[in-house]
């Protein structure tokens, strides 16, 4: 049976959330500073970059969040088989609500209907909880904070498009992807990050490229040919010129991660989670007992 003290629990998770919102992992801080250093030093994108390393360190160390929209908190958490997912989300609801009174987290859970603020970050799909059963004997809590104006670039493409020239195959993939960034320019607060999810169908094609952000900008696709098409679009997409913020620039997208799942015969979806520069996920394993683990 696996065991925890659902106060301390909470109290881990409460950290969990303060690290994502205020400490930028150190591989999206690699490069950011490796952008930097491939601009020219006189440019609009050197100085970008230098008040966003300004901006990272100043959060990191006023434990502040790096950015005003703390947008959608979303959770991938894998558990052991009998674990209760409703203490979990519980908990993680409880720690939420207490983020938003130390002001790791803004209140950003309106009501769709009558327009209000839960005044909580807590809602009907707020934050967005994802379970998965694993035979591993702990827990992992990743966590991802998305905010409005890249999820607002974000987008889905079925295929074929016909505008695009855009076919049924990696090549139709790539396509789409290059006019979604390009569609997006500066919104989004470029540079971004992009998942991207192929097939399934719309639902699963989502949540498989915003589970992709979950991913280090330095590891390798498993997949020979996602591999490939990451490393082209991620040179092509620099070569569009748009840059951070749109000022201009050698870096566009800081990292492509890509997914893919099988599909009906008459659907092919492209999903595109757009990750602003400020990709803030954290993650945290729980050992049976209560030992705790962040990365």
């Amino acid at each position: 049976m696996f065991k925890y003290d659902e106060d301390v629990l909470k109290d881990q998770l409460l950290e969990l959330i303060r690290l994502a919102a205020t400490d930028l992992p150190d591989d999206v801080v690699d490069a950011i500073k490796a952008a930097r250093q491939n601009e020219p030093a006189e440019s609009a994108a050197h100085s970008v970059f230098g008040m966003l390393l300004k901006n990272i360190d100043l959060a990191r160390d006023e434990s502040t969040p790096i950015c005003q929209d703390t947008g959608t908190n979303i959770y991938l958490v894998h558990i052991p088989e009998g674990v209760s997912m409703r203490k979990l989300t519980g908990l993680i609801l409880d720690a939420t609500a207490e983020a938003v009174n130390k002001s790791y987290l803004r209140p950003n859970a309106v009501d769709s209907i009558t327009g209000k603020n839960s005044g909580n970050n807590i809602g009907e799909g707020q934050p967005f909880i994802h379970f998965e059963e694993w035979d591993n004997d702990y827990i992992e809590f990743k966590l991802m904070l998305k905010g409005g104006g890249c999820e607002n670039v974000s987008a889905q493409y079925k295929l074929p498009d016909v505008g695009l020239d855009a076919g049924r195959d990696l090549d139709g993939v790539y396509k789409v992807i290059i006019d979604a960034v390009n569609a997006a320019q500066g919104l989004g607060c470029a540079p971004g990050i992009l998942g991207i999810g192929i097939g399934g169908d719309r639902t699963s094609c989502h949540l498989t490229a915003k589970s992709q952000l979950f991913r280090k900008l330095t590891d390798t696709n498993s997949n020979p040919e996602l591999a490939e098409l990451e490393s082209k679009l991620l040179l092509d997409l620099n070569s569009l010129g748009i840059g951070p913020m749109g000022f201009g620039g050698k870096t566009t997208v800081l990292g492509v991660k890509m997914g893919a799942m099988h599909r009906l015969p008459a659907s092919f979806f492209v999903s595109i989670a757009y990750m602003c520069w400020a990709h803030r996920r954290h993650s945290m394993t729980l050992q049976n007992g209560g030992e705790v683990k962040y990365d």
